[in-house]
């Protein structure tokens, strides 16, 4: 089969729950990425950014009933919008 062939077939049996994502990202990232997949036993760097966003959204919700992770959700997110430029483009 060729590569569009696979594509298509993927794309058809996941269209109601998945897309795929491509980004450019730096190569940091890309590290980080495979050390939350070894790290947690993930299968790659695909489900790596599903459990950072599961982890993010999991802070978020312990920020609404307490303070301590209230300041450190936005420590975290003060922290990465001062040094944007190192993370992201």
């Amino acid at each position: 089969m060729t590569k569009t062939d696979v594509q298509q077939r993927w794309r058809r049996k996941h269209r109601f729950v998945k897309r795929q994502l491509n980004i450019m990202a730096r190569g940091q990232t890309h590290a980080a990425l495979d050390d939350f997949a070894k790290r947690f036993q993930l299968r790659g760097k695909g489900e790596a950014v599903a459990f950072a966003c599961f982890v993010t959204r999991a802070l978020m919700q312990r920020a609404e009933y307490g303070a301590e992770a209230a300041q450190m959700l936005d420590d975290f997110a003060m922290g990465y919008h001062r040094d944007r430029d190192l993370h992201a483009a």
